[in-house]
């Protein structure tokens, strides 16, 4: 039976370990890497477009928290039943390190708290999504990888030889199954499945390139780029949340929630990519800060202003530079 299973892909024996009584969570570690990716990330593609450094970050004081809370509550809306039904633990609600993150939610409530954020800076949410929408794709991909430690959001069985390995796991000292907090009883699998955080972790970098490429190909602006992202992304969900087993929420007789909203958000997304056809923005000097076109005033170069890597007017392009035939774009790959 081992001979069997040696071209597949194994599953951690666990997914959690611990620093004295301090559980150190795979899922959640991977949560935190890909919100440190898709902040620096963003830092530079904003800096490059014309922001200011750090821009980024304060905004993501506000957007982080608020993703967390509307990915929890979209999750909790959707499967209700496993926390407030029949046998279930309502106080399971509030454990967010075991999983259960919806993205729609965290990305419809983190844009409240990205609008939030924006405006403290003076800066157009547009704007801030076009620089962040790779990034954020990128982070999501980073997060399939907890799904993986957690040996969760897989499909159904298969004989191809990337199927993933499922074991039993139990409470450490216990015969108690503890499938996200336990550890893998022996290494024989008691099923063999389509690893299909695997195959959203792919897509989800293929969609990062395609965002990337057709920014810097056609110049996208007025969060056209950020609607590319949510386009492509929902396209890849839409057909790998069908090959998903896990339990879920199913309407309209026998579908998965999630597969229609993919299709809702992405009809969306492609109407509005057809809908906006206005140039990438430009953005208005700041105080003391040239109009566009214009040279620094020799007072701001002799003190340096015009040297400053990191100040806006060093990366803030004019409206007729920014749509020169053959420019290369700045935004960093």
């Amino acid at each position: 039976m081992a001979t069997g299973y040696l071209a597949n892909i194994p599953s951690p024996s666990r997914g959690v370990w611990f620093l004295g009584p301090i559980p150190i969570r795979a899922y959640a570690l991977c949560i935190i890497a890909g919100i440190v990716v898709a902040i620096w990330w963003g830092d530079r593609r904003l800096v490059a477009r014309g922001g200011q450094p750090g821009i980024v970050l304060d905004v993501a004081v506000f957007a982080v928290p608020f993703g967390l809370v509307g990915g929890r509550l979209y999750h909790l809306a959707t499967d209700w039943r496993t926390y407030f039904g029949p046998g279930g633990h309502p106080i399971d609600a509030l454990k967010i390190w075991n999983g259960g993150l919806g993205i729609w939610g965290a990305v419809a409530l983190g844009a409240v708290g990205a609008w939030i954020g924006c405006r403290r800076r003076g800066l157009p949410l547009p704007f801030f999504a076009d620089a962040v929408a790779p990034g954020i794709v990128v982070a999501q991909a980073i997060g399939r990888i907890g799904n993986y430690f957690n040996q969760e959001l897989y499909g159904g069985p298969t004989t191809m030889p990337w199927g993933l390995e499922i074991y039993t796991r139990v409470m450490p000292g216990t015969a108690i199954p503890d499938p996200l907090g336990g550890v893998a009883v022996g290494s024989t699998p008691i099923a063999v499945v389509h690893p299909t955080f695997l195959y959203e972790l792919m897509w989800n970098l293929l969609v990062a390139g395609l965002v990337v490429w057709a920014d810097r190909q056609f110049r996208l602006g007025h969060g056209r780029a950020f609607a590319l992202y949510v386009a492509g992304y929902t396209a890849g969900r839409f057909w790998i949340e069908q090959m998903r087993s896990d339990p879920a929420t199913r309407v309209f007789g026998d579908i998965r929630i999630n597969v229609v909203v993919a299709a809702v958000v992405f009809l969306a997304a492609v109407a509005y990519l057809v809908a906006v056809r206005r140039p990438r923005e430009v953005l208005p000097p700041g105080p003391g800060e040239p109009s566009p076109g214009e040279e620094p005033a020799p007072a701001a170069v002799a003190a340096g202003g015009g040297s400053d890597p990191g100040s806006v007017r060093s990366t803030r392009k004019s409206p007729a530079a920014a749509s020169a035939p053959g420019e290369p774009d700045s935004v960093p790959d």
